[in-house]
C-alpha cells in the first residue's frame, strides 16, 4: 500500500509539472494580470533567444542575396518599431473614476471608466501629431498592435493591463499637443474629466525624455483564408 501511494504521488508530480493539479480560481485581478504578464515576458525571452540564433545562422551564410536582404531588413527596422527610440515627447494618463463615485452614481457607469476607443483616440491623435514612437504601459505600439477591452483591463498583444493607462509618445511636443487639442473625441473626454459627477481621469504632461523600447513581440500575421472551391 505504501508503494502504491508513493507511485501515485510521483505520477501527480509529473503530470502537474510542479503545480497544483486543481488550482484555485483567480479572484484577485492584480494577481491574474501579473501572472499573465509574467508568462508573456517568459515567452518574449524565448522568442528573443530564438531570433538571436536565427540571426547568427543567417549571418554565417556567405551569400550576396542574403546580405542584400539583411541590409534591407536593417533599414526597415526603425520605421517598423523594432529599434528603441528616445527623445522629447508627451505622456497622457487615462484612469477610471474613483470607485466610491462609481458606486453612488445615478449615471451610466460606462461613462466613468476608460474604454478601448478612448485609448485608441489618444494613440491616433499622437500619430496624427507626427509621433516617431508610441507606447502604452511602456509597451511599444506598432502597426499590428491590437487594443482590446477585456473586463476591467485592456489587452495589448494578448496581455491584460489594469488602469491607469499611460500613453507616451516621442516627437515634437508642440505638434503632439496641437494634435491632441484638435481631436474632437478627446475634447469631449476632457469635458467629462472636468465634470465632478463623472470624474474620469485625464492627465497630460510634456516630458523632456520619453523612452520607447523596441517592439519584442511576435511579428507573424494571422489572417483568414478563403475555402477552396469544391
Amino acid at each position: 500500500m505504501a508503494l502504491l501511494c508513493g507511485s501515485l504521488f510521483v505520477v501527480s508530480a509529473v503530470n502537474s509539472h510542479g503545480t497544483d493539479l486543481r488550482p484555485g480560481r483567480y479572484t484577485d485581478l492584480a494577481t491574474l494580470t501579473g501572472s499573465e504578464s509574467d508568462a508573456y515576458q517568459k515567452l518574449e525571452g524565448q522568442v528573443a533567444d530564438l531570433q538571436k540564433q536565427v540571426t547568427t545562422l543567417t549571418n554565417a551564410v556567405p551569400d550576396a542575396d542574403v546580405e542584400k536582404a539583411q541590409e534591407r531588413v536593417g533599414r526597415l527596422k526603425s520605421p517598423a518599431g523594432l529599434t528603441a527610440v528616445s527623445g522629447t515627447g508627451i505622456s497622457i494618463t487615462l484612469s477610471d473614476a474613483p470607485r466610491e463615485l462609481i458606486d453612488k452614481t445615478t449615471r451610466n457607469p460606462n461613462e466613468m471608466v476608460v474604454h478601448q476607443q478612448d485609448i485608441q483616440a489618444v494613440v491616433n491623435a499622437l500619430w496624427d501629431g507626427g509621433a516617431t514612437a508610441v507606447t502604452i504601459q511602456g509597451q511599444r505600439i506598432i502597426s499590428t498592435t491590437g487594443i482590446k477591452c477585456s473586463g476591467s483591463t485592456v489587452q495589448l498583444q494578448g496581455v491584460p493591463y489594469p488602469q491607469p493607462y499611460v500613453i507616451s509618445a516621442v516627437g515634437d511636443q508642440a505638434a503632439l499637443l496641437n494634435a491632441v487639442s484638435g481631436s474632437r473625441y478627446l475634447q469631449i473626454y476632457q469635458e467629462q474629466a472636468a465634470d465632478p459627477t463623472i470624474g474620469i481621469g485625464w492627465n497630460l504632461s510634456a516630458d523632456r525624455m520619453v523612452r520607447a523600447p523596441a517592439y519584442k513581440g511576435l511579428l507573424d500575421l494571422s489572417y483568414a483564408k478563403p475555402l477552396s472551391a469544391s
